[in-house]
């Protein structure tokens, strides 16, 4: 190779250097947990708010565990909401539902942005000046109008973004006392990852912090 050719190659590796340290490789987009709710009906894809940091830490520690898989939605509300979350429905006793937990409360984290709307998935909890919340039972509301008469009462901290319909359908199974379903709906929750793009692209949603 001539010294000319030698020259005018390390020239050329030269331009492709520098033009390479100019468009750098963009940086992978960090991947997002979501909280996935499966049922005989279908699933439910859902947003945890980082507004409330307690509440969605302890309903993706919950959800990796397996806490809640094999409950069921023990309580159902027409025009209102659907709930579940509770370990006591995993036995043959109908009557002690919707007063099992883990053995902890959360302490309250209400937020004036953060509303009772369609989707809204929300912390249950007994009567108690500090409102805090139960440590693994939620409800989700299904009413179009909102049940805004819940709002700073009860912490609002996700948001279903894909699986309306499915709400729609549970709610309107048929139920006996207690507002329980007949025929148990069993829940099988886990997490997933996807970027934000991955996330307005699939469930056409926008998540908001």
């Amino acid at each position: 190779m001539t010294k000319k050719n030698i020259l005018a190659l390390s020239t050329l590796l030269a331009i492709i250097l520098v033009c390479q340290s100019f468009n750098p490789k963009p940086k992978a987009q960090p991947k997002e947990d979501i909280v996935k709710i499966h049922t005989q009906f279908g699933d439910m894809y859902v947003w945890l708010y980082k507004a409330t940091p307690l509440h969605r830490a302890n309903f993706l520690k919950l959800a990796k565990a397996g806490f809640y898989d094999s409950t069921t939605f023990h309580r159902i509300i027409a025009g209102f909401m659907i709930q579940g979350g509770d370990p006591n429905s995993k036995d043959k006793d109908p009557y002690n539902d919707g007063m099992g937990g883990p053995g902890y409360t959360i302490p309250a984290e209400l937020r004036d942005t953060i509303i009772h709307d369609r989707g809204a998935l929300a912390a249950a909890r007994t009567n108690n000046p500090e409102k805090a919340s139960s440590g693994s039972q939620f409800y989700i509301c299904c009413s179009k109008e909102g049940t805004s008469f819940l709002n700073r009462q009860y912490t609002v901290f996700g948001k279903v973004m894909k699986g309306l319909n499915v709400i729609d359908s549970i709610v309107n199974q048929p139920k006996g006392e207690n507002d329980r379903p007949i025929k148990n709906i069993i829940m099988k929750v886990t997490v997933e990852k996807r970027t934000l793009k991955q996330i307005k692209k699939e469930f056409n949603y926008s998540p908001r912090q």
